[in-house]
């Protein structure tokens, strides 16, 4: 099999090829989701807190990736001389995992001041590589995958790879915790494990875009300038809508997101095994609803799935201002359930919408282009936003907002606490704001077969009743002697 640039490109696929390729693509999904499920989120993190991260480091960190997005600008020229998006997928993701490894030998290289650094500078690359792949493998999934499928198609590869990866970070959590205890002065050194596993795994996923076919590109009908290319998507009105949007969500998000686990492990002090339970209830969530927002957004339209998951994404963000009054209470684990819940559910709906729209609404001989203006934005926003949570987390925490009501009668006197914003509050807040005003431009976006939000609504209320019944019915297959004590002897 030759990975040359130009190699291994098609002018057409026969279904055969198709349904081969759509299977190793589900398989990738699988091992890239495992690769990032330890290396990403919670463990890195936690890492970079081991490793003596600041607030502002954190932030850092979360930008990294973004930053390294706006690298799409020069690839979409790579894909458009050379047009073999699978070669140029392949050999960044295997630059992009040798960085991996080197990241899973830091705590044995370098002090923890230094390996910070080595950390940031790692992730650059890491994050670098990968966003070139993104820019080939995005246009080339577009070909690959039959338009009437797109919804269903990666709603299927996101829920069986988060499905994956829920057991996964379980697994992960519970080794760090056992090896913390039995190895309480290499704690470091049990993350370097964790990393090198995921670095096999990704291995794994490069083998399986290596048999997966690409269709050629569509034949471009007239040239145009480079920079032409890139800024022809913000001359498009309704595609200018779609990227504002996505831009003011991507910095409403990152704004809060990076910092939950902060929040968790530094001011609700919850143990790690606690914190990953959460996480991985959340995806639990996001694996249920995948399916059904994939039927939805066929059916319906993805705008909205997207006004709908994002109004509710944005109240799960102001909800985290309320585990705190002002200090833990006893609503506060039952609050991060539900916030957890309904946050995975939200964001199967988002991922999966977001994606799919920015594919359908680009044209199909611009695609790359298209992707890469829409990518770029959402990098700029992405980095932006945790960088000035990270530089001002701190500057807040002199500040306190308390809102309360005070009863008065009968030589009584009750407070009752309704609001109080604190340290990262303030940030909860602000992306509550941004997210409802990114909402607002997103109804601007013009897609073919939209439908009203409440027709949206009624069908979700049935999906939701029918997969209700069907755990009824299955536990009305249970034998209820199992639910009934067992009777005594006489």
């Amino acid at each position: 099999m030759g990975l040359k640039i130009g190699a291994a490109v098609k002018d057409t696929l026969t279904e055969e090829e198709i349904r081969i390729g759509l299977k190793a693509v589900i398989l990738e999904g699988l091992a890239s989701q495992a690769m990032g499920t330890l290396t990403g989120g919670v463990f890195l993190i936690a890492f970079a807190l081991k490793l003596g991260a600041s607030n502002l480091m954190v932030g850092v960190l979360a930008a990294v990736l973004p930053l390294a997005q706006l690298l799409q600008v020069p690839s979409v020229y790579l894909v458009e001389k050379y047009r073999a998006r699978r070669a140029i997928t392949i050999y960044t993701l295997i630059l992009n995992r040798i960085s991996l490894l080197f990241i899973a030998f830091i705590p044995f290289l370098f002090p923890p001041k230094i390996g910070l650094i080595s950390l940031v500078a790692a992730l650059a690359v890491n994050s670098s590589f990968a966003a070139v792949s993104v820019c080939s493998w995005n246009p080339w999934m577009r070909d690959l995958v039959p338009q009437s499928q797109l919804g269903s198609f990666f709603s299927k590869r996101l829920s069986l790879a988060m499905a994956v990866s829920v057991p996964l970070s379980l697994a992960a959590g519970a080794y760090l915790d056992f090896w913390k205890r039995f190895f309480p002065k290499y704690e470091l050194q049990g993350y370097s494990l964790l990393f090198f596993f995921a670095f096999l795994i990704g291995i794994v996923s490069i083998y399986f875009l290596a048999i997966t076919p690409e269709p050629r590109m569509a034949a471009v009908k007239e040239k145009s300038r480079f920079c032409g290319l890139i800024l022809e998507p913000f001359r498009d009105f309704n595609y200018k809508n779609l990227i504002l949007f996505l831009g003011l969500w991507h910095f409403a998000i990152n704004l809060a997101i990076p910092f939950f686990t902060v929040y968790m492990l530094k001011i609700l002090h919850l143990n790690m095994s606690l914190v990953i339970a959460l996480n991985a209830l959340s995806q639990v969530m996001n694996i249920a609803f995948l399916r059904i927002w994939g039927r939805l957004s066929d059916l319906f339209s993805y705008k909205s799935v997207l006004i709908t998951n994002g109004l509710l994404f944005t109240a799960c963000t102001l909800a985290w201002t309320f585990t705190t009054m002002p200090e833990k209470h006893l609503l506060t684990l039952p609050l991060l359930i539900v916030i957890h819940i309904l946050t995975g559910i939200s964001m199967a709906g988002y991922v999966l919408a977001a994606d799919n729209i920015a594919l359908k609404l680009a044209p199909a001989e611009k695609a790359t282009a298209y992707l890469a203006a829409k990518n770029l934005v959402n990098s700029l926003a992405s980095a932006l936003a945790p960088i000035i949570g990270g530089r001002f987390i701190d500057f807040f925490a002199q500040y306190e907002f308390s809102w309360s009501l005070r009863s008065i009668g009968s030589g009584n006197s009750h407070i009752i606490q309704i609001m109080n914003f604190q340290h990262l509050d303030f940030f909860f807040f602000f992306s509550f704001l941004i997210g409802l005003y990114s909402i607002h431009r997103l109804t601007l976006v013009k897609e073919a077969g939209e439908a009203e939000i409440m027709v949206l609504l009624r069908k979700l209320r049935l999906e939701i009743e029918d997969t209700l019944r069907g755990v009824a019915r299955f536990i009305s297959l249970i034998p209820q002697s199992l639910f009934s004590s067992p009777e005594t002897e006489e």
